[in-house]
């Protein structure tokens, strides 16, 4: 369909892929608010709240807690260039393809970056970690992703505080995809930085990431004998705009951007995390499910699967691409491929923030054995939707 200037329109989607996910009526409602000015008083006062929020869903009392401009990756940038110094070292867990980045970003910053390599979809185990601390004379940082985008994987983060307070070292997070999805304790767990995005489970648009930093990541850079490698990251001048008095400008944030995600935290936290939370694992479970009954295999380790992405994977004789562009272009559902070595051989299906519903999982699970059923692959009709309804019933009379 052609708009009012003869462009075609933007066509609807139903985001179930690794994001970004759908967006609530709420929040795009405050991303098409007036535009404020990046100083204007109106719009610190969103600021204020903005950090505020975040404190609660991140489950810190860190002050320095606030959204950056720019994408989960800017997140990533943000935490290893503050932390890091030209010659530090950082033991970096390596499962997946965003370990591999913050492997090369490290690099970047002119750390000397050790990896702590898993299988892709196994989660890094502690005695890993901590052997890795042992060889080393001192290290700055241990770095590791809580969602493990490319697999599916959740990494238990407890054990990892602990060594990282044991030897001195910051613990820098990834949690981009977990955010809102699965609890993220940052305080309790012993998290010195951690980074998130504003597209997956918090329900907002992609352009902001959230990031907090707690005392003993405040003072390393305090301790720092070198500037931060990028201008438009360094926290210290982010601080200024964010929370100096007065305020100090630094870049134009966006105000859409901002107001969104405020609105967007506010509807998690209407909800409630442990609510929030709850919702994630069951559709998750349910969709797991069907997923599994339809004679699909999952590809993350059993026991540590997220509940907000599921890894699937691809069955012998089907054309992984064929079936996401017919789920897309047949049925509005985009789902995700597979990245670096994963790349063919897997479905990432997302339920995250307002995705994350039984009827979108119900959808994606009809759309999906439509488009193998195309392609000759042999299952038992509806068999993924009626496991699905028992796996939510089983859960409700749990839950009960």
């Amino acid at each position: 369909m052609a708009g009012p200037s003869g462009e075609t329109a933007t066509p609807v989607r139903v985001l179930l892929g690794p994001g970004p996910s759908s967006v609530h009526p709420q929040v795009t409602a405050a991303l098409a608010a007036p535009v404020l000015g990046h100083m204007d008083p109106a719009f610190i006062k969103v600021m204020d709240d903005t950090m505020a929020l975040l404190r609660q869903v991140f489950q810190t009392h860190n002050a320095l807690t606030l959204p950056l401009s720019g994408t989960g990756s800017s997140g990533m940038e943000a935490a290893l260039c503050n932390a890091l110094e030209p010659g530090d070292t950082i033991v970096v867990g390596v499962n997946g393809y965003f370990g591999t980045r913050m492997m090369e970003m490290a690099a970047r910053c002119g750390a000397r970056p050790v990896p702590v390599e898993a299988d892709w979809g196994r989660v890094i185990a502690p005695e890993a970690i901590e052997s890795a601390l042992r060889r080393q004379a001192r290290v700055k940082a241990i770095a590791v992703v809580h969602a493990e985008t490319s697999t599916g994987v959740l990494q238990p983060l407890e054990d990892i505080g602990r060594l990282a307070q044991e030897h001195g070292a910051l613990l820098i997070v990834d949690a981009v995809t977990s955010l809102g999805g699965h609890a993220v304790a940052v305080d309790d767990w012993g998290i010195d930085i951690c980074y998130s995005g504003t597209q997956k489970c918090l329900g907002a648009p992609p352009g902001l990431a959230p990031i907090t930093f707690g005392d003993r990541a405040l003072e390393a850079l305090a301790k720092r004998q070198s500037k931060v490698q990028s201008w438009y990251l360094d926290i210290s001048l982010l601080r200024d705009y964010w929370m100096g008095s007065p305020r100090t400008y630094h870049h134009t944030a966006s105000s859409p951007l901002v107001l969104a995600l405020r609105e967007a935290l506010r509807m998690v936290l209407a909800e409630g995390l442990a609510a929030q939370f709850k919702r994630h694992l069951t559709n998750g479970a349910a969709l797991q499910g069907g997923l599994e009954a339809m004679g699909l295999k999952l590809f993350a380790q059993e026991g540590r699967r997220l509940s907000v992405l599921t890894a699937v994977r691809v069955p012998d004789g089907i054309d992984e691409l064929r079936v996401r562009q017919a789920l897309l272009n047949e049925e509005g559902i985009e789902i995700g491929g597979g990245l670096g070595e994963l790349r063919g051989k897997i479905w990432r299906i997302g339920l995250m923030g307002y995705s994350s519903s039984k009827q979108n999982a119900l959808m994606v699970l009809s759309a999906l054995e439509r488009a193998l059923a195309r392609q000759g692959f042999e299952l038992s009709p509806g068999i993924g939707v009626e496991t699905a309804e028992r796996v939510w019933k089983m859960m409700d009379s749990l839950a009960a």
